[in-house]
């Protein structure tokens, strides 16, 4: 069986993951979710990690699944970790060189969360975290939620860029939620293809997916076959900058 490192998004909170670990225990792996320093105006990607191989310092065949923001943090660990399998779930991922402030415009993220929203019916103003984060997690767990937010300090969103000069030489699966409506699906479909050269593997449920389904999620999967990215398939991430950036 495997040890499953499970690394959240944004807020940095190890709670995203409650629903998850009964069921990958259930299957006989053994668990580590990672409380990231998120609340810390001194900590960035780097302490981040930090974090991720303090807590999971002496276990081997390591699967590392990282949420949202995550996608930043996970690849700083493969190096660091006997990390098997890197999972990346409705993540970001980012270029070398290309801070996570740099992200949003590079990829076009606010043109496809328009879009998606368009396609809904709905129109995409400020972000509302209930309706683009929660619209399809139970609302008990909603509740939940929103009784102690995280606190997630900007330091990371800024400008410092992401120190990697190539992704990782570790086998890796993408997995993506289709009614994620932050990060939506195509949008998905198109930086991951371009950055890391492989498919991505659809899923029920939206960006929180976590909370919203997680036991037809990607517990189902496990660390089974699948589209895995490795050194033999992969080319130099490539950046896409739309002509009229913009912020989201």
């Amino acid at each position: 069986m495997a040890t499953f490192v499970l690394i959240p998004g944004a807020g940095g909170s190890a709670w995203y993951w409650h629903r998850v670990v009964p069921l990958l225990r259930d299957r006989g792996h053994e668990v580590v979710a990672v409380d990231l320093p998120a609340a810390d105006d001194s900590a960035g990607f780097p302490e981040y990690a930090d974090a991720v191989v303090n807590a999971a310092a002496g276990r081997t065949g390591l699967v590392l699944v990282a949420q949202s923001l995550g996608g930043f943090t996970a690849p700083l660990v493969c190096g660091r970790l006997p990390v098997e399998l890197l999972v990346l779930l409705n993540a970001m991922v980012p270029a070398p060189g290309e801070s996570a402030g740099q992200w949003w415009d590079n990829t076009g993220q606010a043109e496809a969360r328009a879009a998606q929203a368009a396609r809904e019916g709905r129109t995409a103003g400020e972000f509302d975290v209930l309706v683009e984060f929660f619209h399809d997690v139970p609302p008990e767990v909603t509740a939940e939620a929103m009784r102690e937010e995280p606190a997630q300090s900007g330091t990371p969103l800024g400008p410092p860029p992401w120190p990697l000069t190539r992704w990782p030489d570790v086998p890796t699966r993408f997995l993506q939620g289709r009614d994620d409506r932050f990060l939506p699906l195509e949008f998905q479909r198109r930086v991951v293809r371009e950055r890391l050269g492989i498919p991505v593997d659809e899923l029920p449920g939206g960006h929180l997916v976590a909370l919203s389904q997680p036991p037809a999620g990607w517990t189902a999967t496990g660390p089974t076959p699948g589209p895995v990215r490795t050194s033999r398939s992969r080319g130099s991430p490539r950046t896409r900058r739309p002509a009229a950036a913009r912020r989201s």
